[in-house]
């Protein structure tokens, strides 16, 4: 890692080269030309990734209204979830749904024979483990197709800055891209956001947010007859080089949420957390995270994760003014149930607003923004916004597995890149990480391992 007066580049110069960027694709949304806009409004999908959330994503895709959408192409590494996502939405959609055997690819090469059914202008969808994003959107820009990539979007700096770079080119061709970080489309944080904003609960000073519940993103022993490199991308929760781990994948929307009601992206991270009761789970997570970050003005967001039976559970976060609070989520992601409250003290005396319920879903929100940007030709493209939060995740978790103060600026320079050649993966493929005899993983060691999350064994 660097630091922030070492070479290497740093938050301002990294802020002001994408504000740069953006206005480069400003002016260059406006040489391009919607194929959907302009010639037919049938737009075609390809799903690479068919897990749960992938599976989740096609369903809001062909449920968007307002012309004709339908899925054409599916592809995996593991057959039987190719299988069963494909029976579900068979299931659900019926002739929207179009994908002969011969359009459903197996293997690491699958993403190119899906995304080559498409033509320039239709949708390809990214739901695998967030270690492949780049890879996919650098051929999804070759192609010309407009993107759906789930978050999170990197997993260490040297990806943030590659995806940064690929959502330039991506401007460059016009092309639009959705990130599923699916509250900035929710109605109901839409208004508290603007309430904020408006000054209704004064000047923000501190922030805070809780996910709090059982077990979760820990795996036991590899398996006996499953390769090393699908046994990791099957449990990718468990492995930080395939997801970041359950803080990169748990905890992102929290800590975007809060980031975007205080308008600003935190400049530091001080985190502690640990592992307790293991069994026999090898994976590389902690049980719980605490991690105060802090924001340019001095504002501070303190996070608190845990994955632990027993415990008392959450879900929740809040934004605290001068002049009262805002509640911007209650107990989940969706519904909100946002609201707003004079002093500190919420209670229904004090509530000043509160979004009417029942409140449409976010998941279909975004959908419904992406595709009338690809109809009607406006400039769309959240790559950029979601690199930078998945950036930030990357901040508090390191600052958690090293035991420092970690900057924007450490996380972004930071030369370790967890998997750098899994654009060349094949089913042969060693993992990225290897075991010990006893079949452990290299865990973080706080205040033993300082510039980097975790050590690979020899």
């Amino acid at each position: 890692m660097t630091s922030s007066n070492q070479s290497g580049t740093t938050r301002r110069d990294f802020l002001k080269n994408t504000g740069r960027i953006a206005a480069t694709s400003a002016l260059a949304a406006g040489l391009g030309s919607s194929v959907h806009a302009a010639g037919s409004s049938e737009i075609k999908i390809a799903l690479i990734g068919c897990g749960g959330r992938g599976t989740g994503a096609a369903t809001n895709a062909l449920s968007v209204k307002g012309g004709p959408i339908k899925l054409v192409a599916m592809a995996d590494v593991f057959e039987d979830k190719l299988t069963r996502s494909y029976g579900n939405l068979k299931k659900r959609f019926g002739d929207r749904v179009q994908v002969p055997d011969d359009r459903k690819f197996l293997g690491f090469d699958g993403y190119k024979k899906a995304m080559d059914c498409l033509k320039p202008g239709d949708v390809a969808i990214f739901a695998t483990p967030p270690a492949f994003r780049w890879v996919h959107f650098t051929y999804a820009i070759k192609k010309g197709l407009n993107v759906f990539m789930e978050k999170p979007v990197t997993v260490d700096g040297p990806t943030t800055k590659r995806m940064i770079q690929l959502a330039e080119q991506a401007d460059a061709k016009n092309l639009k891209c959705g990130v599923g970080l699916m509250i900035r489309h929710c109605a109901g944080r839409r208004q508290l956001k603007q309430r904020i904003d408006d000054g209704e609960i004064g000047d923000i000073v501190s922030m805070r947010a809780y996910r709090m519940g059982g077990r979760a993103c820990t795996t036991g022993p590899k398996p006996d007859g499953m390769s090393e490199l699908m046994y990791q991308i099957r449990k990718f929760h468990s492995f930080l080089w395939a997801s970041g781990g359950m803080y990169h994948d748990f905890y992102i929307h929290q800590i975007d949420e809060c980031s975007w009601m205080k308008g600003a992206w935190p400049i530091e991270a001080y985190a502690s957390g640990g592992r307790h009761y293991r069994g026999d789970a090898v994976d590389q997570n902690f049980d719980n995270y605490s991690v105060e970050y802090v924001y340019p003005d001095g504002a501070r967001l303190f996070y608190y994760g845990r994955a632990m039976q027993g415990c008392k559970g959450r879900f929740d976060s809040y934004v605290h003014g001068t002049k009262g609070v805002g509640v911007v989520s209650t107990s989940s992601h969706y519904p909100g149930k946002v609201r707003s409250y004079r002093g500190h003290n919420m209670t229904r005396e004090n509530r000043i607003w509160a979004f009417p319920q029942p409140e449409p879903s976010p998941y279909q929100l975004e959908w419904d923004d992406l595709i009338d940007a690809i109809r009607n030709d406006k400039p769309y493209n959240e790559v950029k916004r979601g690199a930078e939060v998945s950036l930030v995740n990357t901040m508090g978790r390191m600052a958690a597995h090293t035991g420092q103060v970690i900057t924007f600026e450490q996380a972004l320079n930071c030369p370790h890149e967890f998997a750098p050649n899994v654009d060349k993966f094949t089913m042969n493929s060693p993992a990225p990480l290897l075991s010990n005899s006893k079949g452990e993983y290299p865990v973080p060691q706080p205040g033993i391992l300082k510039d980097r999350e975790y050590k690979e064994f020899a």
